[in-house]
């Protein structure tokens, strides 16, 4: 898609702060509500992709030997269009980019609720290696783009399976009087356990098995507007909406210790 390969200048943290993306993201601010989204959805996957180049060296070290098995193909792409009140549409990636987010597959998609202008974006991420994911986080990926980050928690969200979801939801300013606010919920999958944070998935790493070991993240954005002022509702209310369905298309859980750990 057009709007994605403009926005890519450079590689890694040092992505041009005030050129392309920043006139990019101006200019697809205006009273259209899917506008918003659509520019922040960019900034968020260039921001991902471009973190896996400047933290690779140091994500070494938490490589282990061996790696998780591979997702049939097209499998992510079987999330529903439809969520409850919330319909989907796929926004692809350029080639240059998805090679970027060191994914072994993806799926990036804009959500918009039925009957508002309430609209988020999905993306999830299936890795081979561990290592891969854990560069590509909020905190990495949007101050390194010239974002400052405003607030940060960890949010325990109730699942209609009698779970709960823990994530990380940040939120993220730039600008001046006209600042443009980003919120971003953040989680990981771990053989079948949720993880809010990279400090939490590393711990849980070192004990996965090499058999059937995979982790996935989970990212969903929204940009503050006019039209949709309340960015944490949102993702917060699609999360907990689409966390069950996405993760029953990992591989089964193989680890039951990491099953009873989770949370």
């Amino acid at each position: 898609m057009a709007i994605k390969r403009s926005f890519w200048r450079g590689s890694g943290p040092g992505l041009n702060q005030g050129g392309t993306a920043g006139r990019h993201l101006k200019q697809h601010e205006s009273s259209n509500g899917r506008r918003p989204v659509l520019a922040a959805l960019s900034v968020g996957m260039v921001l991902l992709a471009g973190a896996g180049v400047g933290h690779r060296l140091a994500a070494e070290r938490y490589a282990r030997p061996g790696t998780s098995d591979p997702l049939a193909p097209g499998t992510l792409a079987k999330l529903p269009l439809k969520l409850g009140g919330w319909t989907g549409q796929d926004v692809p990636l350029d080639e240059d980019t998805v090679s970027r987010t060191d994914t072994d597959q993806h799926v990036n998609r804009l959500y918009q609720r039925g009957g508002s202008m309430e609209a988020v974006s999905l993306f999830v991420a299936y890795g081979v290696r561990l290592r891969d994911l854990m560069p590509h986080r909020p905190e990495v990926c949007y101050p390194g783009a010239g974002w400052t980050l405003k607030d940060s928690q960890r949010a325990e969200l109730p699942l209609e399976d009698g779970r709960t979801l823990p994530c990380q939801i940040q939120r993220f300013v730039r600008g001046g009087l006209e600042a443009k606010r980003i919120t971003v919920l953040n989680y990981y999958i771990v053989d079948g356990s949720y993880c809010p944070d990279v400090e939490l998935l590393r711990s849980k790493a070192w004990r996965l098995t090499s058999r059937g070991r995979y982790v996935a993240q989970v990212q969903i954005t929204c940009t503050d507007s006019v039209m949709n002022p309340d960015g944490e509702g949102s993702v917060r209310a699609f999360a907990a909406l689409a966390a069950g369905l996405i993760r029953r298309l990992m591989p089964e859980d193989t680890s039951a210790a990491l099953e009873a750990d989770a949370g």
